[in-house]
């Protein structure tokens, strides 16, 4: 088990890794289509994608949580 005091990156991890390869994988369809090596180029792209996604989470996420506290009540 994961101690709590990592949930944060634990769910950036998990969030980054997820909607990295929804957005990789539609990526990869729009540009190249279903072709027979479609499955290894989407794992290439969301490799790639995912090594982006996880810091850039890590970074906007606190960014994102002050301008959601800006703009609720």
């Amino acid at each position: 088990m994961i101690p709590a005091r990592y949930s944060q990156i634990l769910f950036g991890f998990i969030l980054s890794g997820l909607m990295s390869c929804i957005v990789s994988g539609l990526s990869t369809f729009r540009a190249l289509g279903l072709g027979p090596d479609f499955p290894a180029l989407w794992a290439g792209n969301w490799a790639v994608s995912w090594a982006l996604a996880f810091p850039t989470v890590l970074v906007v996420a606190p960014i994102a949580r002050r301008i959601v506290g800006r703009l609720t009540a």
